[in-house]
């Protein structure tokens, strides 16, 4: 992993310690325990935890897990979240398959050994019961989780780009995240910030 001025919540348990591949960042804040295998280019925001004392969890390189998410899974069990993944604001992901390109949205649960198929979309505030599966490339939502339809294009490009934006975070992260003292007022050149263009999903839905 990348040299930061502060190292996140690293765990080892049982002797099994945690690999984070060169690239990819962890918010100080974030925990990190046993037998996680986190790929390269993966962001993981603050307050996140991924408690691998139970079983395995491997996240895929260029996914990221946001701010206040849960990964966990039973005894024995693997989780598993496929390369390029998006899992938003305060998602649980417990001892489940999720495959690659998936979306998972702010608040949503996937339950033990639920199968989230490839460029998938679980909408915000779902719950995917156990052994649930969700067929790639669709939508699924509610309480119970349902299939609801198939991805449009422009929601699958939609994805792309938002997961491109997290990667790209990943590097501003890498190279300028640091602690800072507050300021008392503004100064008169303050520097913008440089994420890339991205809408509102809604908005490619007009």
């Amino acid at each position: 992993m990348a040299a930061h001025p502060h190292r996140p919540q690293v765990y080892a348990i049982d002797g099994v310690v945690p690999v984070i591949e060169p690239g990819s960042f962890v918010h100080p804040s974030a925990v990190i325990i046993g037998d996680v295998l986190l790929r390269t280019g993966c962001y993981v925001g603050p307050h996140a935890s991924l408690r691998g004392d139970m079983g395995r969890i491997v996240v895929g390189a260029g996914s990221n897990i946001q701010d206040g998410c849960i990964v966990h899974g039973f005894p024995g069990g693997e989780t598993v979240i496929g390369e390029n993944s998006h899992i938003a604001h305060g998602a649980v992901i417990h001892g489940c398959i999720l495959g690659a390109n998936v979306l998972v949205g702010m608040n949503a649960v996937v339950m033990d050994e639920a199968e989230v198929g490839e460029s998938a979309f679980v909408a915000a505030m779902a719950l995917v019961p156990a052994g649930r599966r969700i067929p790639p490339g669709h939508l699924a939502a509610g309480v119970p989780a349902r299939v609801v339809r198939e991805l449009t294009a422009e929601e699958r490009a939609w994805k792309r780009g938002a997961t491109a934006e997290y990667q790209h975070l990943t590097r501003r992260s890498l190279a300028t995240l640091r602690p800072a003292e507050p300021l008392a007022a503004v100064e008169p050149d303050r520097p913008a910030l440089q994420p890339l263009p991205l809408d509102p999903l809604h908005r490619s839905r007009r």
